[in-house]
């Protein structure tokens, strides 16, 4: 693990303290599963040039009817 620094505004800091005193543990296991479960949560970004280059006459099939001649002259 890497050690970091983060700014907290006076309210949320005593929260976090209050949090750690009452559930004995650390400040800082508090802030890792909080920002992992906040993370895991976020929606991920799409792939957006799935299909960008789709041919509909062009398909895997005819990719290796066209291929197998060639390869097997080398």
């Amino acid at each position: 693990m890497e050690k970091t620094t983060l700014y907290l505004t006076p309210q949320l800091r005593r929260a976090l303290s209050d949090m750690a005193q009452r559930t004995k543990r650390p400040q800082a296991a508090i802030v890792h599963d909080a920002l992992f479960a906040y993370i895991a949560a976020a929606p991920r970004a799409k792939l957006r040039s799935l299909g960008a280059g789709e041919d509909p006459e062009v398909s895997g099939a005819a990719s290796e009817g066209y291929l197998r001649p060639k390869l097997r002259r080398n």
